[in-house]
C-alpha cells in the first residue's frame, strides 16, 4: 500500500523532512486501509459529492490544490522576501493531508458512493486531524487540516493555512453550479 500512496502522491517527495514525509505516507496508508475506497478509486471518483455531475477526480483536485499552494508560497516568498516566513514542509504536508478524512466519510450503497452518517456529522477536517494526530503529525500541519474548510472560518489561520485554504477553494469554486 505504501508504494501505491507514493504513486498517487509524487508531491510527497517535495517534503524535505524525511520523518514528516514518512508520517504523511503512513497517514495515507492508514486512511486507505480503513476506507471503502481503493487507491485506484481516488483516480476515478469525483472530488466532491456536493457537485452535480462532477467529472474532476479526487486526485486531480487534490494534486491541483497542493501544486497551487506551493506556487502561491513561492510567489509570495519571491515578492515579500524576509517579510514573510513560510514553512514549505508544513505547507506541503498540510495540503496533501487536508482531505484525508474524506476517505473515512464515504460508504457505498447500491453501488453508489455516498457520504456516510458519520461523514455527515463528523466532517473530514475533524477525522483528518484525528488521523494526523494518530501518526504524530506536527500541530502546525494539523492546524491546516482543521482550518482548510469552512470549519476554520472562525479561527485565526497561519500563513500556511491561509495559502492552502485559498488554493483548495480556487480549485473547487469554479466547478460549483
Amino acid at each position: 500500500m505504501k508504494q501505491k500512496v507514493i504513486e498517487l502522491w509524487p508531491e510527497i517527495e517535495w517534503i524535505k523532512n524525511e520523518e514528516l514525509r514518512e508520517k504523511v505516507v503512513n497517514c495515507w496508508v492508514y486512511a486507505l486501509e480503513n476506507s471503502v475506497l481503493s487507491p485506484d478509486d481516488l483516480l476515478k471518483i469525483p472530488f466532491s459529492l456536493l457537485l452535480k455531475d462532477c467529472t474532476i477526480t479526487f486526485m486531480n483536485h487534490k494534486r491541483t490544490a497542493v501544486q497551487l499552494s506551493v506556487e502561491i508560497a513561492k510567489i509570495m516568498k519571491n515578492n515579500f522576501g524576509d517579510e514573510i516566513e513560510i514553512d514549505m514542509d508544513v505547507l506541503i504536508a498540510g495540503a496533501i493531508l487536508i482531505d484525508i478524512g474524506k476517505l473515512l466519510e464515504y460508504e457505498i450503497v447500491d453501488g453508489k458512493l455516498k457520504t456516510s452518517q458519520a461523514g455527515a456529522i463528523l466532517r473530514h477536517p475533524f477525522s483528518g486531524v484525528a488521523i494526523a494526530d494518530r501518526f504524530g503529525i506536527p500541530v502546525e500541519v494539523q492546524h491546516i487540516i482543521a482550518t482548510h474548510s469552512k470549519e476554520g472560518d472562525l479561527g485565526k489561520r497561519t500563513i500556511e493555512s491561509i495559502i492552502v485554504h485559498h488554493a483548495d477553494f480556487v480549485s473547487f469554486d469554479p466547478f460549483k453550479a
